[in-house]
């Protein structure tokens, strides 16, 4: 597959809620996943490691709505935007998060992730 079809296809992945299933698709066995925050997720590495991350977040968090944009292609890069309305479960605090997520493939596999969040 080329960067674009994995790109469209994450994408249409991600607008049917079906954010797990990406990973499993598409992730490297050593994919880099980098946040931009402090702790313990900031930066992990390997598809263990990247599941378990997404299963921290999915309990984390309470998902009324999102929006995924894109994606835009260049070379063996892409950018998603998402955009969602989400309670903090362990706050109770709702939030709408903007964030871009920067991939990078190789061999048909995403071998990194990087994510960058908007006010």
């Amino acid at each position: 597959m080329s960067t674009q079809d994995i790109a469209n296809d994450l994408v249409a992945l991600c607008k049917a809620g079906k954010f797990g299933e990406v990973g499993e698709k598409y992730w490297a066995d050593d994919v880099l996943s980098v946040e931009a925050m402090p702790g313990d997720m900031a930066q992990i590495r390997g598809k263990e490691a990247a599941r378990g991350k997404g299963e921290w977040w999915a309990d984390a968090h309470e998902i009324h709505s999102s929006e995924v944009e894109g994606p835009y292609v260049n070379g063996d890069q892409f950018v998603v935007r998402f955009k969602m309305d989400l309670t903090q479960t362990a706050s109770g605090e709702r939030i709408k998060m903007d964030e871009v997520g920067l991939y990078t493939v190789k061999n048909g596999k995403i071998a990194e992730e990087r994510f960058f969040y908007g006010e």
